[in-house]
C-alpha cells in the first residue's frame, strides 16, 4: 500500500451531507470495474451528463480542481453500502485525503486500506476550508500532515485532528493488514513457542485429543 505522511495539494469542495457510496461510485460503474476505470467512475452521476459528456458545472470537471488531491465535504460522507469501489475511485482520481465533519464507518476504514487519509474536523472548520477551496485564486492548497496530525490552510492556520493509532501507523508505513501482521512476526513466534511449551499436544500433527 502507498504510504501517506503528508501532502500539500489543491482542495476541492463538495459540501453536501450524506453523500453515500452509491453517489461516490455509482452501481452502474462499480460492478466489475477494472482498476484503470475507477477514476472515471468517481461521482459518475454528477460528473457526466446523459450520453457520458462531462458536466461543465461539476467541480471536478473544472480547472484547477481536475487535479485536486484533497476533498472537503459534508457530514456522514460515505454512508450507505460497504462497497470498497468508493474508496478505490477516490484514490484513482488522485485524492490523498478527505476532510469532513463525519464519515460512514465502513468508508472511513476503507480509505485507510486504499492509501487515503480520512480527516474529521469540526463543521465550522470544514466550512472555512470549503470557502477557501471555492474562492482562492488558482485553487486553495491545503497541507494535511498525518505525522503531525494537523491540517494547515492557505493562510497558515493549523487545525489538529486525531487518527486511530493502528490505522495511522499502517498508513504512515504503507502497510496493509497482512504486512502489518507480518511485521509482528517476532512477537507471533514468541507467543507460539511459549504456548507450545504449555500445550504441546496442540502442535502435534494428527493427535486426537477428543
Amino acid at each position: 500500500m502507498e504510504p501517506f505522511v503528508r501532502t500539500t495539494g489543491v482542495a476541492a469542495a463538495i459540501i453536501r451531507n450524506n453523500i453515500d457510496t452509491d453517489q461516490i461510485s455509482p452501481g452502474l460503474y462499480a460492478a466489475n470495474t477494472p482498476k484503470e476505470k475507477h477514476a472515471a467512475a468517481l461521482f459518475g452521476n454528477m460528473r457526466y451528463l446523459q450520453g457520458g459528456k462531462p458536466n461543465p458545472d461539476f467541480i471536478l470537471n473544472k480547472t484547477p480542481w481536475t487535479e485536486a488531491e484533497i476533498l472537503v465535504t459534508g457530514e456522514n460522507f460515505g454512508c450507505g453500502s460497504s462497497r470498497e469501489a468508493a474508496a478505490k475511485a477516490l484514490r484513482a482520481f488522485g485524492f490523498r485525503a478527505v476532510i469532513a465533519p463525519s464519515f460512514g464507518g465502513i468508508l472511513f476504514n476503507n480509505c485507510f486500506r486504499n492509501g487515503i487519509l480520512p480527516v474529521v474536523l469540526p463543521k465550522d472548520v470544514v466550512q472555512r476550508l470549503a470557502q477557501d477551496a471555492e474562492h482562492a485564486a488558482g485553487g486553495a492548497r491545503i497541507t494535511v500532515d498525518l505525522e503531525a496530525l494537523t491540517v494547515t490552510d492557505t493562510d497558515g492556520n493549523s487545525y489538529n485532528f486525531t487518527s486511530p493509532v493502528q490505522q495511522r501507523s499502517m498508513l504512515l508505513q504503507g502497510l496493509d493488514e497482512i504486512d502489518f501482521t507480518l511485521s509482528m512476526r517476532g512477537e507471533i513466534e514468541a507467543f507460539r513457542n511459549a504456548d507450545k511449551a504449555l500445550r504441546p499436544w496442540i502442535y502435534t500433527p494428527g493427535l486426537n485429543v477428543g
